[in-house]
């Protein structure tokens, strides 16, 4: 097979995981810096390049696309899609993952657990918002945000009500969510692949810190999870339609609640801490799943 990873350096741990996984398996692989291609969206032979060359000839793409670069990167995808090129994570998955209050509302539609969350714009809704999360302590995050910045800890009334003004001066949408107390500032990561959880590891933010993010000092190990976390990973996984996925959660007292799906998932720490071949799983996934016009949108979405 010729696969491709869509990823801007092809230094990252992730990246170069991928491409030795692949060629280790016998393929050709080339890494495709995404934000330099160009595309031609014509009905009949849609056609994406770099530079003057063609990128045609792929059998399977691996999307590594950056929260800042979503729209032009699953737009990259969708033309791959339009290819007919198989994509481990399609375009419209992507998209949904990435947008927090919509992946929340397909997982509740779905009955998947998650904390208590509230949702508003108007300021004079502040009270109510902060009421519906079941009061202080409780987690104020910006949408938009990634790898816990964006995400702050209120931990009485008076504050949350000034955090979440402050964000309003700003502009910015958010979310207000309950405080899982018990989780102890750790979650868990689920490395989904299909329909199998591959690895967990355990994430647990540095003394003082409520964030769990390896970004932000937290450190991982190794975890048993459960069969309920173990389903419950996989159906969030589905949810947003995606084959691979970071799926990040909390054990809470009412069982295991979702934080975030995440369609990117980082493989340095999940392999670190479990000495797994997560990127070697991944491949051997393309390998059983990708077929020419398998890609269910086809770029429609």
């Amino acid at each position: 097979m010729k696969i491709g990873i869509l990823s801007r350096n092809p230094k990252l741990y992730s990246t170069r995981r991928l491409t030795e996984a692949s060629k280790e398996r016998g393929h050709e692989v080339e890494v495709i810096d995404y934000a330099r291609t160009h595309m031609n969206i014509a009905a009949h032979n849609p056609k994406i390049f770099i530079g003057d060359k063609d990128l045609a000839g792929f059998d399977a793409v691996i999307p590594r696309i950056g929260a800042s670069y979503t729209f032009f990167g699953t737009a990259v995808v969708r033309q791959f899609e339009m290819m007919g090129v198989y994509s481990v994570n399609e375009s419209v998955a992507i998209s949904r993952s990435r947008d927090k209050l919509r992946s929340l509302q397909l997982l509740a539609r779905k009955g998947v657990g998650l904390p208590v969350t509230g949702f508003a714009r108007d300021p004079k809704a502040t009270k109510d918002l902060i009421k519906v999360a079941g009061g202080a302590p409780l987690v104020v995050k910006l949408l938009e945000g990634t790898q816990g910045v964006g995400v702050v800890l209120a931990e009485t009334n008076k504050a949350a009500e000034s955090v979440i003004e402050a964000f309003r001066g700003l502009d910015a949408n958010i979310l207000v969510q309950e405080f899982i107390k018990e989780a102890g500032g750790a979650d868990i990561r689920c490395l989904v692949i299909g329909d199998k959880v591959v690895a967990a590891m355990k994430r647990q933010g540095k003394e003082g810190e409520f964030r769990s993010n390896l970004h932000r000092g937290g450190n991982a190990t190794v975890v048993k999870i459960t069969p309920e976390e173990r389903a419950t990973a996989v159906r969030a996984a589905r949810v947003m339609g995606l084959g691979v996925a970071g799926v990040d959660l909390l054990r809470s007292n009412h069982g295991p609640v979702i934080m975030e799906v995440n369609s990117s998932p980082g493989l340095e720490g999940i392999e670190t801490a479990t000495k797994k071949n997560v990127a070697g799983s991944i491949i051997e996934y393309i390998e059983k799943t990708a077929a020419e016009g398998k890609t269910k949108t086809r770029g429609k979405g």
